[in-house]
Parts: structure tokens; sequence; C-alpha cells
């Protein structure tokens, strides 16, 4: 299926910390919620906001008047940043909203990763970096963040006045989170916390919301053809309205379910629900450049119990088309115009090889 349209994201160059890798370079995960565009670069330690400001000449979408949102000002990090250009970077992989509360969540990889091999090193330094095996101390957060109206304009706040309510996130330090502690007791996953990410280790991109239910896309491991999707329902604790803790639900009173869908070999990416469906971008858990999917699992909202979906129970929804080193699909979101039209898939990618402007990218919208 071919892109139906496309939508200019400008940013702030101010904003940019990291030389190497401008925001716009490296979007991981994006959300929208009325007309503000929520992101995240995967090598930062903040989230990025921009309003819809109409179409432009040729029919496309533009998003601009960016603001960023420091994670160190609205939470508690386990390693927080030494100064605006060094620090140890969340790596988000997931935003999800929830409508009710109002809050934004937000959830890291929880995963490892290995140092790469650069052309400008030696063989042995090169041969000693594919064995460098490293643990950034802010990749285990699973955390919401109130979302409050300030002159019109969304933005994100610790706290609402009169702590009604709170920014809050599950127990945690530099390498682990309580939602670990528990899978790495897992028949299925434990053994794969001490793999990195890339390598088809544990390696989570993907959040979507549905009441108290979070769903949790798994990139890695995929099992003999077959991704994973963990189910929890987080509360806040009674004794701290800033920390959460996993609960026991369901009838079979459980901290969490798997589901196991046959993705034909690859890896989640995002997710993102519509209605009782859940949206699933799907693309390699190794360093490939395709294929890259969105399917739908319908009435996956009716599932109890741990569930195994077969490819017969799910309908493939496009092909997403990649770029060879480049343009891999990261981050979905249901995007709306406001003119009453139907919702679209609007997609974000790591390593854009189509570039707007000079501060700019070009997302893509295709029909759901």
């Amino acid at each position: 299926m071919s892109r139906i349209g496309k939508v200019l994201l400008k940013f702030n160059s101010r904003y940019d910390t990291n030389e190497k890798k401008p925001l716009r370079d490296g979007l991981s995960a994006v959300l929208q919620i009325d007309q503000t565009l929520w992101l995240a670069n995967d090598e930062t330690l903040s989230l990025e906001s921009l309003v819809l400001k109409g179409q432009a000449a040729d029919g496309g979408y533009v998003y601009e008047d960016h603001q960023q949102f420091s994670l160190h000002e609205l939470l508690d990090l386990a390693a927080p940043p030494k100064s605006p250009q060094k620090f140890e970077e969340a790596d988000i992989e997931g935003l999800a909203y929830d409508d009710k509360g109002d809050y934004l969540w937000l959830i890291t990889s929880h995963s490892l990763k290995r140092k790469q091999p650069e052309l400008n090193k030696d063989k042995g330094e090169n041969i000693e970096r594919l064995s460098d095996v490293s643990n950034d101390g802010n990749r285990y957060l699973l955390a919401r963040i109130p979302v409050v109206k300030e002159d019109g304009t969304l933005k994100l706040v610790r706290q609402t006045p009169g702590s009604q309510r709170t920014a809050a996130q599950l127990r945690g330090g530099q390498s682990w989170s309580a939602l670990t502690k528990v899978l790495k007791r897992d028949e299925h996953l434990g053994d794969f916390f001490a793999i990195p990410g890339k390598d088809n280790g544990f390696d989570i991109e993907g959040l979507a919301l549905t009441g108290k239910r979070l769903f949790i896309g798994l990139r890695g491991p995929v099992l003999r053809g077959w991704a994973v999707i963990l189910e929890i329902q987080p509360q806040e604790d009674e004794d701290d309205p800033h920390t959460l803790k996993l609960t026991k639900f369901g009838e079979d009173c459980r901290l969490y379910r798997k589901h196991f869908l046959q993705l034909d070999g690859l890896g989640i990416r995002d997710l993102c629900m519509e209605g009782d469906d859940l949206l699933i971008l799907a693309g390699p858990t190794m360093d490939l450049d395709g294929p890259v999917t969105v399917s739908r699992w319908v009435n996956a909202v009716q599932t109890k119990g741990d569930s195994v979906v077969f490819r017969e129970g799910l309908s493939k929804v496009l092909d997403v088309p990649f770029g060879k080193r480049g343009d891999h699909a990261e981050g979905m979101t249901l995007f709306s115009s406001g003119d009453g039209a139907e919702p679209q898939l609007l997609l974000v990618y790591d390593t854009p090889l189509g570039r707007g402007e000079a501060g700019s990218v070009v997302a893509d919208l295709f029909d759901r």
C-alpha cells in the first residue's frame, strides 16, 4: 500500500544536544493527543511536543511550535544527567495516553546494548567493541506523567495543583525494574535478559493502553517466529503517589500475561489501540532493513488470560515501505486533522532518508 499523505515535523535546533544524531534522525515513538504530537528520540532524555498548524501548499500537514520536556524534571531518574550534553539516554520506545486520567505513559527499552565496530578503529579494537555489552542507567522506566493545558497548549508536569495528579514510575534502578525482576523468572523470557536487545535479547518497543490495561510490545525475543506482547495493570502505590507497583489481576490473579503472535519472525516495533483492536507495527528484531508490516489484532481487548494468536487471527493492514540502511518505521499513532475525516496511520522513522528543510523531517500517512 502506498503513502496517502505526509506530515512535516519542524524541530527547533536549539534543543539538539547530540551533535551526531539530531532529534529528527532518531524518532522512536509518536503519539497524538488532540492537535499536539508527542515524540521521542531514542538517544535523548526528553520528550518533544509539536502542534498541528494546518496544511501546506502541497496538501501535507505541518507541525511546529516545538517544546521540549526533560525527564529529569518530571521523574526520579536512576541516572540523572550531569549536564545538558552529558547524560545516559532513556531509550524511550513507546508512548500511550490515558484520556480518562489525562496521563501520558512512556516505556523504555529495558535492554542491554552492544557496541558496534567503527570504520576509523583498527581490527583489534573493533573485535573488542563487539564484546562490550553495557547498560545505560535510564533504560528501565515505565512511567506516567500528567498532561495539562495552559494557555491553550498541552504541557507535561510533575504534579498538578494540590497533587491531584502526580507523575509516577515503576520501582527500579540502573539495571532493573519491578517488571524485569518478575520476568527474569519467566520460563519463556528469563534467559534473554543477559542478551543485548539487538541480538534478539529482551527489548521493549511499543506501548498501548486501554482502561487499566497496558500492552507492552517486545522487539525481542522472537521465539521460533513468534512475537510477544506483555500485559500488565500497574497502579499507584497507596503510600507514595510518585510510585507505581505491579498488581495481580484477572481470573488467574497474576502480575502479567503473555500473548504470543505469529508475525512470521518479525518483532514488535510499536503498538496502537483502535477501539477494541490492537494495531501492531512489526519489523526485524535484528539489524536488518525489512520487511515491515502493520497488522490488526481484532478484539484484542476481549482476550482473557494468556493467548496464542495464529496468523489467521491477524488482519494485515499494510506492508510499510522501507529504505536501504534507513527509513525504518519505529513509531505509529492514529492521526486526525480535526476536520471530521476518518483517522489515518502516522508513521515516523529512525534514520529517515527523506528529510524536509533544515531542522525538519517528513512523517508518512497511510490508510488503516
